[in-house]
């Protein structure tokens, strides 16, 4: 049990990183619908299909099918909402190289702090010493 719970969790955050939503799953069978549209009416495979939906044939297609536009809406994957955050790895490199300057520590003559020794009774009897080696 335990590691059916430990495996669903791993992909549960490894869909949760690329983007997949649990809205997406639900809306499979719209693309598999869509899909078969395309297949029957324009005669595409399904990579046509997908380069159509989601790929670079994407802005033409929309163009072109304006009809089409509420059931694109309703395909998994769509996400415009701008939810999501892009990083990005930004390398900038040096053309110069500085000497590296130790920088100079003064010793302070003064602390801010000190160590009181303990005054309580139990401590004076050894209650609280260190064990003895005989």
């Amino acid at each position: 049990m335990a590691r059916f719970f430990s495996i669903s969790l791993s992909f549960i955050i490894l869909f949760q990183s690329i983007g997949v939503s649990a809205s997406d799953m639900v809306q499979i069978d719209e693309f598999i619908e869509h899909a078969q549209f395309h297949s029957e009416q324009y005669g595409d495979n399904v990579i046509v299909f997908i380069s159509k939906h989601y790929g670079e044939l994407k802005a033409d297609h929309d163009k072109e099918h304006q009809e089409e536009k509420e059931e694109h809406e309703q395909l998994p994957f769509n996400h415009n909402n701008g939810s999501h955050i892009s990083s990005m790895m930004v390398l900038v490199l040096n053309s110069f190289k500085e000497e590296l300057h130790v920088p100079h520590l003064s010793e302070r003559a003064e602390t801010n702090f000190y160590y009181q020794e303990p005054t309580s009774s139990l401590h004076k009897l050894g209650l609280f010493q260190p064990p003895q080696h005989s």
